[in-house]
């Protein structure tokens, strides 16, 4: 087993008289530097003035909010305006840096939470070669499971699950376009919520798609990673998905989880969801029996269209590739090159993929098919792509996930996380693996929470709850009362 510390959660790093917001500052930088799973890339080197200011506002019985002072990670996706470099994980943004923080990251700041590092990922979150090993970045090498470091932690939010999953830190931010947050949290034994797209601004994050992208929390509770969420959750002028948000439900995800299950209507789907694993099923099964027991109302044998379809349909791959290249270059532009570094800083994708070439990566040999493919994708092709995204939404959302929550008046429904973890291999990359709780929900924009519900062969399993646009504070009920159920079992 890799290193583990205790697990936290936000109550046991929240200052107060005798444990000051420099003293929790200072014991979480001692955890992150004695990880050995590579989780966090670098570590704030103004944290500890943060963490004096944060202990100057208590002092004055001024926090700016009761997170002020805790210990997060972000995802070495997320922009930066201070002295941590946002890269994707890879070398060819280290020429450039962004202009200031993400709109999620100003959020995080006026509740008092400066990010003390950012964590390891999948370089260019597994969108750049299909051979890649989840975790591996350039900039942060390989990425391990803190459960037994010859697995993989899945990703591509893969150092973000594992700090949590290694107590180095209550709760990290992750992001997801198909199963970045939800896969990594499965696998290494923590919540993980990926919230509806629009609930959270994506402005200063770097891109894949925005039909598809949000970031979202890992977390050692559902509480914790409700909370969170609701304090990066919000409105910005400058992310157009965001004016969705229903009145009242940022505020609804505060209360969430402290509510009881009765009511709750959760459809157990096993078509398409199971059957690879009979541990995992058996144990599945057992979970939706201890929901049925504390109050809500399971009705079996419910049936999603369409998943094979979507599955194994190109649109999905075709929305990404093609949304990536635009939404790329356009990111791209609001970065500045370092000083001295004007002639080398990357501008383009196409520049990317030339930084690549002219810069073998010193770890495994991987490709960048993925970004080849994005590149070469032209104005001929926007039709396709149009029609791509119309038919992932009508099959996904419409015809998929909320036919079968209509088909018996469904509030969410229930299916496996997938396999365990499964060994890392740097020489072929990821195995296929039979289990996918994401696609669905991924294409359609709609939320996903999954919850530790065990572990096989010493290997953490979860569950997988899925609702449709804007139904996350039910589904953060609910996964608050499987949790409860678990630990009274």
């Amino acid at each position: 087993m890799s290193k583990q510390f205790p697990h936290l959660r936000i109550i046991d790093v929240t200052p107060h008289s005798n444990n000051t917001s420099t003293e929790i500052t200072r014991a979480a930088l001692e955890r992150i530097a004695g990880d050995d799973n590579r989780a966090v890339l670098e570590v704030n080197p103004d944290a500890h003035i943060y963490a004096e200011q944060s202990a100057a506002r208590y002092a004055a019985g001024t926090p700016l909010s009761p997170y002020d002072g805790i210990p997060l990670l972000i995802k070495d996706n997320i922009d930066t305006g201070d002295r941590l470099q946002t890269t994707a994980g890879s070398a060819a943004l280290l020429s450039t840096r962004a202009n200031g923080d993400a709109f999620l990251v100003k959020k995080l700041r006026a509740a008092g939470i400066h990010p003390i590092g950012k964590a390891n990922m999948s370089e260019w979150a597994n969108f750049r070669s299909m051979k890649s090993s989840s975790g591996y970045s350039t900039r942060g090498g390989q990425c391990l499971n803190p459960h037994d470091p010859l697995r993989c932690p899945s990703g591509s939010s893969s150092g973000s699950a594992a700090a949590v999953a290694a107590g180095l830190v209550p709760v990290a931010l992750g992001s997801e376009t198909d199963g970045s947050i939800i896969s990594p949290s499965a696998r290494c034994g923590v919540v993980g919520i990926k919230p509806t797209v629009g609930l959270v601004s994506r402005t200063g994050v770097i891109p894949i798609c925005a039909s598809q992208d949000t970031v979202g929390t890992h977390a050692t509770t559902v509480a914790d990673a409700a909370a969170i969420l609701a304090i990066i959750a919000g409105v910005d002028p400058r992310d157009p998905a965001t004016h969705a948000i229903p009145h009242g439900l940022i505020e609804s995800l505060k209360q969430a989880a402290t509510k009881p299950l009765n009511g709750m209507r959760i459809g157990y789907v096993t078509a398409d969801y199971s059957g690879y694993d009979g541990r995992i099923d058996a144990r599945i099964r057992t979970v939706v029996a201890l929901l049925e027991a504390s109050g809500a109302t399971i009705i079996r044998d419910v049936v999603i269209p369409h998943v094979s379809e979507v599955r194994s349909n190109e649109a999905e791959y075709l929305v990404m590739c093609y949304e990536f290249k635009l939404q790329l270059n356009a990111y791209l532009r609001t970065r500045t090159p370092i000083p001295g570094m004007e002639d080398v800083a990357v501008q383009t994708l196409a520049d990317v993929i030339a930084f690549n070439n002219d810069h073998p990566n010193p770890g495994f040999s991987f490709d960048q098919a993925i970004l080849e493919r994005a590149q070469s994708l032209t104005d001929a092709d926007t039709q396709r792509y149009l029609l791509a995204r119309k038919w992932l939404r009508q099959h996904a959302a419409v015809e998929g996930i909320d036919a079968a929550l209509q088909s018996a008046t469904l509030d969410a429904i229930i299916v496996p996380s997938g396999t365990p973890a499964w060994l890392i291999d740097q020489e072929h990359g990821d195995p296929t693996t039979p289990s996918d709780s994401t696609t669905m929900a991924a294409c359609a924009g709609y939320p996903l929470i999954t919850v530790p519900i065990g572990l096989v062969d010493n290997l953490p399993i979860g569950v997988t709850l899925m609702g449709t646009a804007w139904s996350d504070a039910t589904l953060i009920r609910i996964a608050a009362g499987i949790e409860r159920c678990i630990a009274e079992e």
